[in-house]
C-alpha cells in the first residue's frame, strides 16, 4: 500500500517472484470509468473506489480460500479501504511503502505510459490515513532501493 509513486508494483513484483507467490497488479481492477477519471486528473472519490476495493478483496478472499499466498497491490489510503481489503480476515497483512511528497514525486517523475498523473499526487497525501497501531501493517521506507525493500520485507515478516 501507499500513494502513487511508492513503488508498490515494483516491490511487489519482485517480492511475488522471490517468494514465488501469485500476483495482482491493483491498477487492472479499476473499472473504466475510474481510470478515465484519473487519465483526465480528477481525483476518484469513495464512492468511485469502493467497487475497485471489492473486485481485490474478492481476489484475496479466492486466494485465502484456496490456501495460497498472493501479493496485490493498492494505495488502501484510507483504514476503511483496508478494512474492505482484508474482510475482516487476520491473515491479511499490508505493506506500507512510506515515504514523503518529494521522494514520491521523483518517482513519478521517472515513470511513463500510466494513467495516475503526478497532479493527483497531493490529492492521495491529503486522502491518506496513516495506518494505525491497531492495524496489521509493516512499515517501510519507499525510498530505499527495490532489492533492499524486497530484502526487508522477507526479513523483517521471516518469509
Amino acid at each position: 500500500m501507499g500513494v502513487s509513486g511508492s513503488g508498490k508494483s515494483t516491490v511487489a513484483g519482485a517480492l511475488a517472484e522471490r517468494l514465488g507467490w501469485a500476483f495482482a497488479e491493483g491498477d487492472d481492477f479499476h473499472p473504466p470509468g475510474n481510470v478515465a477519471k484519473m487519465h483526465a486528473g480528477t481525483a476518484l472519490t469513495d464512492a468511485d473506489r469502493l467497487p475497485w476495493l471489492k473486485s481485490i478483496a474478492v481476489w484475496i478472499a479466492a486466494k485465502l480460500d484456496a490456501g495460497g499466498a498472493g501479493i496485490v497491490t493498492c494505495s488502501a489510503l484510507k483504514h476503511s479501504y483496508r478494512d474492505v481489503l482484508s474482510g475482516g480476515r487476520p491473515e491479511v497483512l499490508f505493506v506500507y511503502l512510506k515515504g514523503s511528497q518529494a521522494v514520491m514525486a521523483d518517482h513519478l517523475a521517472g515513470r511513463h505510459g500510466h494513467f495516475m498523473p503526478a497532479s493527483l499526487l497531493a490529492s492521495q497525501f491529503d486522502t491518506l490515513e496513516e495506518p494505525g497501531a491497531d492495524e496489521p501493517v509493516l512499515v517501510v521506507d519507499a525510498g530505499q532501493p527495490v532489492e533492499a525493500i524486497v530484502s526487508e520485507i522477507v526479513l523483517r515478516l521471516e518469509l
